[in-house]
C-alpha cells in the first residue's frame, strides 16, 4: 500500500521515475492518471520530467489541474482531459506502463498537498491480472474516448470541448459505464 501522509508522494515520484527509465530502454513509456485534482508541485514536476524524457502521459483530471500540457520542450507528450457529466466521480486510477507490464493502482488520493500531507489516503495495486487489464484497457481507456462530456486542456490553459470526428458516433463514458456495469 502507498499511504499518505507517510510515503504516497514519494511512491508516485519513484513510479514515474521508473517509467522514465523503462521508456529509455523500450521507447514505449506510458502513464495514465485518473484523478479529481492535480495540484501537487512535486508530482507535476515529475510528470513534466517524464514528458521531457518522451514518456506518453494521459491525464484525466475532473477538476483543478496545475499542469500545462502540450508546451513544446516542456510537456508536449502530455494530454489532459476533464470529464464532467451526469455523475460526480470519485474513482482514482493510476497506470504506470503500457499494456501487459503495466502497474495498475487505485485508491482514494487526489494529487494535492492537502491529500498527500494532511490526510490519510491509500493507493493500492490491482494485483489480479484480469482485473488490472479491465481497469486499464476497458475502463480508464474509455475515458480518453469521451466526446460528450470531455474537454481537453490546451497549452494556454483554456479548455476546448471534444467532439466526435466526422462520421463518428458520440461516446459518453458515463453512459457506457452504466450500461456495462
Amino acid at each position: 500500500l502507498w499511504v499518505a501522509p507517510h510515503d504516497l508522494r514519494e511512491r508516485f515520484v519513484e513510479a514515474i521515475d521508473h517509467e522514465i527509465a523503462a521508456h529509455r530502454e523500450t521507447g514505449n513509456g506510458y502513464l495514465l492518471f485518473k484523478t479529481n485534482a492535480l495540484v501537487d508541485r512535486t508530482i507535476v514536476r515529475a510528470l513534466y520530467k517524464a514528458s521531457q524524457a518522451g514518456v506518453k502521459v494521459d491525464l484525466i483530471v475532473r477538476g483543478a489541474c496545475c499542469l500545462r500540457p502540450g508546451v513544446p520542450g516542456w510537456s508536449e507528450t502530455i494530454r489532459v482531459i476533464s470529464v464532467v457529466g451526469r455523475f460526480l466521480e470519485h474513482s482514482r486510477i493510476y497506470v504506470f506502463g503500457s499494456q501487459g507490464d503495466a502497474g495498475v493502482y487505485m485508491g482514494s488520493a487526489d494529487l494535492m498537498e492537502r491529500n498527500l500531507d494532511r490526510r490519510v489516503e491509500v493507493v493500492f495495486p490491482v494485483e489480479d491480472p484480469a482485473l488490472a487489464a479491465e481497469v486499464r484497457d476497458e475502463i480508464a481507456a474509455r475515458y480518453l474516448l469521451d466526446t460528450v462530456n470531455a474537454h481537453e486542456l490546451t497549452a494556454d490553459g483554456t479548455y476546448r470541448r471534444l467532439t466526435p470526428a466526422p462520421g463518428q458516433e458520440p461516446f459518453d463514458v458515463q453512459a457506457w459505464l452504466v450500461n456495462r456495469y
